[in-house]
């Protein structure tokens, strides 16, 4: 008997399936007028040689290694019971001899879209209640941004939350100036959901509308933008061409002066660096065209055209994955105040444009009931990019947004939801410091590249196998979702095993009070009853009514209206910045910032400025190394999710990533279409497979992230399946943000040869049975 299909959650889009079936088969939201495609690889990913069935533990471990063959190991298989024993053992000991900042707990939050089966939410409340660990803070994504931003406009999830819409841009006719690009490939994705894609049709319309988009990028990229103006700027230069742009603005008398006297402080002391009064180089188109690539007289216009007419300044997430990766958001806001637009609807600013499918999405604010985390327990942050350097440098300092602090020693990295050896720069790097810990726990449904390099590896389940209440603050829907099927084997939720090591560390050495506090003896349905409640009184608040958790459980989705209007970032402030003031220290936008200047960090006079990378395809640079490396995110997969599935692997050139190039830089190598080739610096290497392509700058390649790591067995600083990050440089933006600056890095490109090993990531570890 056929059943009522019930829905599925993925942070790709929302699909329906019928329960109870062997073979289920996902099918897109009916009101999706676009759904991804990454949902054809959930079905085959439930099961399949790379699922993990059962609790395993790394035989080097159990024979006393110390992690000397961490990622490079058989497991055992053995039950539940001994798993969390050891597990609980091994925390407990590691609180009671080192302190509990000696425990790393990693996520990054990525895992699940549901609200309860979030691994980043019970992985720190459990934590919370053992007494505290070390965690991390801010985003590969954009950690530069979150960082600069407050002391500059406001925080970065303020301004994401109100994000000027494209609608708004539409009305407005503007001009966007798309630095980074706009890329349909991100939208499929929104963190905790999408039920309805509509990236694509909103620029189409805009296109439609007049609305005039320049595709400011290395490469050429979306097909949303095929007909679009494409300026192919060299890579980490877009600083430049903007203080080219704030240039003419200024001697041509275009910048918009009312506004920055008004809604802005500090740009007196940011124009003697633009004129070039405080160091004798002005800062003019010339000397933009000679850092960018770019025509000098076309950035003139493009100046001219930005300051006449609406227009917004969108600025990608990847930007701030560079070094000085601060100073572009910076400049992005400078560039947008003396345009003048901020605050009007459809002009000003944007931060991400097609990152995501919400930004930019015609929404309204939302507010939904998360799982509550306790007041107690103990232990610091670090930057979320600072891993490696955590584990190298344990006692020693370092500075970040304004302070200064030390390194914990970690002896126990316990990691739930994401996978470091995706987002982590120099992962040869981070592979040796990996070994160091005493113990490495993972939550993990399949045999990753962070399962392999795990000590302890517990099997989670996928969302396809649990209930949940699913959906974004940044989208238009919330989901009841059910289980399709069983789970998989033995594997456990997320909170199960919280739940699990919480009742073995009730004891004397941790509060009695860990497993209850832990669970307030609620069941899975009562924590969802109780989240969705919580949900129901915020969106009241914000003048919202929902139906009962019975009526919304009943029908599986409720539906939020759309804004009265397009909403407008920071309008409310534009309209009135005495009533409606920001959290600067003025109240108002700081193009310069006393704050960041009284930190006295070298090269940072508080306001944004153009400073060479360390690592980059200009200035005579790059002779050993000449091609720079553009990573981005990849089409087939969310980061490194499902990587092993038929449609991901159906997108790979020869087997590999794909390793775009222009013809001309193919050409010189001797390269054809198809060719296995090795993509090589002193950090490492990684093989993939070679797409030629005009729609790329001449000296720059491509590479999409994502791909499981595969160190060759005859040389394990190569990787077979090409995952890119084995060749960026684990190097800070600055010590403003300590954010990741992956998008600075030199590579060269050589054929592979004929003994180029096969990859082997999607196949599991040895594994013993007892």
């Amino acid at each position: 008997m056929t059943r009522r299909p019930v829905h599925v959650v993925a942070h790709w889009g929302v699909y329906l399936a019928e329960p109870g079936v062997q073979a289920p088969v996902f099918l897109p939201f009916p009101d999706d007028p676009m759904p991804s495609s990454i949902g054809a690889a959930m079905a085959e990913t439930l099961e399949g040689p790379c699922r993990i069935a059962r609790p395993a533990i790394r035989r080097g471990w159990l024979d006393g290694d110390k992690g000397a063959a961490r990622g490079d190991d058989s497991f055992v298989e053995v039950g539940w019971d001994e798993a969390l024993d050891q597990t609980s053992a091994e925390l407990a000991r590691i609180r009671r001899v080192h302190g509990p900042e000696a425990i790393y707990a990693g996520s990054y939050g990525w895992a699940s879209a549901g609200r309860f089966h979030h691994a980043q939410s019970q992985l720190r409340r459990f934590f919370d209640l053992f007494g505290g660990c070390t965690r991390s803070s801010d985003s590969y994504s954009y950690a530069a941004g979150e960082v600069i931003l407050p002391h500059i406009v406001a925080p970065m999830a303020r301004l994401l939350a109100e994000h000027t819409s494209w609608a708004a841009i539409t009305e407005a006719r503007s001009t966007v100036l798309a630095l980074g690009g706009i890329s349909l490939r991100n939208g499929q994705v929104n963190s905790g959901g999408v039920a309805r894609h509509t990236q694509a049709a909103d620029i189409d319309t805009a296109l439609r509308a007049g609305v005039r988009i320049i595709n400011v990028n290395p490469i050429r990229d979306s097909e949303a933008l095929r007909d679009c103006e494409w300026m192919a700027i060299r890579p980490g230069t877009d600083i430049a061409l903007m203080l080219g742009l704030a240039h003419t603005l200024v001697v041509e008398g275009l910048h918009a002066q009312d506004f920055l006297e008004s809604h802005c402080t500090g740009f007196d002391r940011f124009l003697p660096y633009l004129t070039g009064a405080s160091d004798g180089t002005p800062k003019d188109a010339d000397w933009a065209a000679g850092i960018t690539g770019l025509d000098a007289a076309q950035i003139r216009a493009l100046a001219r055209e930005l300051a006449l007419g609406s227009s917004i300044v969108a600025a990608s997430w990847s930007l701030t994955r560079q070094e000085n990766g601060e100073q572009i958001y910076w400049m992005v806001v400078v560039l947008a105040a003396m345009l003048g637009g901020i605050g009007l609807p459809g002009q000003g600013f944007a931060l991400g444009l097609g990152a995501v499918n919400g930004v930019g999405a015609l929404r309204r604010p939302l507010d939904f009931g998360r799982l509550p985390r306790p007041a107690r327990g103990t232990g610091t942050a670090i930057p979320v990019a600072r891993i490696a350097d955590m584990l190298a440098r344990p006692g020693e300092s370092y500075r970040y947004n304004g302070t200064t602090a030390h390194y914990p020693d970690i002896r126990l990295i316990y990691w739930a939801g994401g996978n470091p050896f995706h987002h982590h720069q120099n992962l040869n790097r981070l592979r040796a410091l990996w070994r160091r810990p005493d113990a490495v726990v993972v939550h993990e449904p399949h045999w990753t590249p962070l399962a392999r390099h795990a000590d302890i590896v517990l099997p989670a389940t996928l969302s396809a196998e649990r209930a949940d209440i699913a959906g974004s603050p940044r989208d238009t829907h919330l989901f009841s979702t059910k289980p399709v099927r069983r789970p998989f084997g033995e594997a456990r939720d997320d909170h199960a095993i919280f739940a699990g090591l919480a009742e073995r560390l009730s004891s004397p050495n941790c509060p009695a009070t860990l497993e209850a506090g832990f669970t307030e003896g609620l069941s899975p349905d009562d924590w969802l009853r109780r989240l969705y409640d919580d949900t129901r009184h915020r969106m009241a608040a914000l003048g919202h009514d929902m139906p009962s958790y019975a009526q919304f459980s009943a029908a599986g989705v409720h539906a939020f209206p759309p804004p009265e209007r397009p909403p407008t970032m920071l309008d409310a402030f534009r309209e009135d910045p005495a009533g409606h003031p920001l959290a600067t220290p003025s109240g108002k936008i700081e193009l310069f910032s006393q704050t960041i200047a009284d930190w006295a960090l070298a090269g940072q006079p508080g306001h944004p400025i153009w400073a060479a990378p360390v690592e980059w395809a200009g200035a005579g640079q790059g002779t050993s190394c000449p091609l720079h490396l553009v990573t981005h995110q990849p089409a087939r997969r969310l980061h490194s999710q499902l990587d092993h599935s038929s449609h991901s692997r159906a997108g790979k050139v020869a087997g590999r990533t794909p390793v775009v190039m222009h013809p001309d830089d193919a050409a010189a190598r001797g390269l054809s279409d198809g060719d296995v080739v090795r993509v090589l610096n002193d950090r490492g290497a990684c093989l993939g497979g070679l797409s030629v392509d005009p729609g790329i700058r001449p000296g720059v390649i491509a590479m999409e992230t994502g791909a499981w790591l595969d160190p060759c067995d005859r040389d394990p600083t190569l990787c077979r399946n090409g995952n890119p990050n084995m060749l960026t440089a684990d190097r800070p933006t600055s010590a403003i943000a300590q954010g990741p600056a992956a998008l600075s890095c030199l590579v060269d490109v050589c054929d592979a040869g004929p003994d180029a090993q096969e990859p082997q990531a999607y196949l599991p570890p040895r594994i013993e049975r007892r």
